[in-house]
């Protein structure tokens, strides 16, 4: 029997989130897209699509990464015309992804995602989905 240790972090990403003027939202998720956490705010469904599209990005720069024989990724930045997204890889097999506005410090930005991943550090690691096999992972958020 698989044991689940569920652990809601959802705090940490609302004291992120409110800790950077810019920030609106914020998403834990593993690298292939289960969510583990959202910031308030958030209906569950549209932190789904976040983790989803946040997952797609940082397997496309990890497969960069690879292809270029450049080694992992440490962060992604899209910049949109009104907003920015961070994907900043969070332990093993994990992403945090926030998004803030266009007029965010983006070297603010990468550096309290990266203390917030240094702060939960071992909490943030997930073990890889097994075909066939139920996600043993630690993280996430018991909202509905």
């Amino acid at each position: 029997m698989t044991t689940f240790q569920r652990i809601d972090l959802s705090w940490l990403l609302d004291e992120l989130v409110n800790g950077l003027t810019d920030a609106r939202e914020a998403v834990l998720l593993s690298t292939d897209g289960l969510l583990l956490g959202f910031s308030s705010g958030q209906q569950r469904s549209d932190a789904e699509r976040f983790g989803a599209m946040a997952s797609a990005l940082h397997s496309l720069a990890r497969s960069a990464g690879h292809h270029f024989r450049a080694g992992g990724v440490c962060q992604t930045v899209v910049e949109l015309d009104e907003a920015v997204l961070f994907i900043t890889a969070a332990g093993e097999n994990a992403c945090l992804a926030l998004l803030a506005s266009e007029h965010a410090d983006m070297g603010l930005v990468a550096f309290e995602m990266n203390q917030t991943v240094q702060r939960v550090g071992t909490h943030l690691s997930v073990e890889p989905i097994r075909p066939g096999a139920q996600p043993s992972h630690a993280g996430g958020s018991q909202r509905p």
